[in-house]
């Protein structure tokens, strides 16, 4: 059992029987009265953020998860496939638990999925991926204006606006949480 204390951001803990994952955390003193902690909940299932305060005394529970290695097969439809690379089993997950899979992780490529009661119902997501570009419209010569960005197509399928000097072929470091060009990798 955690204490209010424990608790930190990206920790995961059970509520109501429902995993949730700490997004942010604020301890106050209160003088005489002990301390408090606000923190902001995420609900691994629904996805939904609430706030709650815990007081000195109270007790939560960690939440009983655990970590899948999967590889991303494909998506037909309106289910992605992926497969445990410890035993071996094909998964089959929704696409409305994560759309982004197939914009980010190339068919093959790996990503770590949370599991509860033998169910995955979210993933760890990497902050940034390595992914090639597949189209990307020449520039005008000595076109060198700072900060001048054209729209390149990626083996994802997905589009980022990136330098003008980036040509098909590259490879290329995505953020995922926001999706924008970080650099060229060599």
């Amino acid at each position: 059992m955690y204490g209010p204390t424990d608790l930190r951001k990206d920790i995961l803990i059970e509520l109501d029987g429902a995993p949730y994952k700490v997004v942010d955390y604020a301890q106050k003193q209160m003088g005489r009265g002990g301390s408090i902690v606000n923190t902001k909940l995420k609900n691994m299932i629904t996805g939904g953020v609430i706030d709650r305060t815990f007081r000195n005394d109270e007790r939560v529970k960690p939440a009983d998860m655990s970590r899948l290695k999967l590889q991303y097969l494909y998506t037909q439809g309106d289910v992605h496939s992926l497969m445990d690379l410890e035993k071996y089993e094909t998964h089959e997950v929704s696409t409305k638990l994560d759309s982004d899979l197939p914009k980010y992780i190339v068919e093959g490529g790996e990503i770590e999925g949370y599991v509860f009661n033998d169910q995955i119902i979210g993933f760890e997501w990497p902050k940034n991926v390595l992914l090639k570009v597949t189209e990307a419209p020449g520039s005008d010569k000595g076109n060198s204006a700072a900060g001048a960005t054209k729209a390149v197509k990626l083996e994802t399928g997905i589009e980022v606006q990136a330098p003008l000097f980036i040509k098909a072929g590259d490879t290329v470091k995505v953020d995922t949480r926001t999706g924008g060009y970080i650099e060229r990798v060599k």
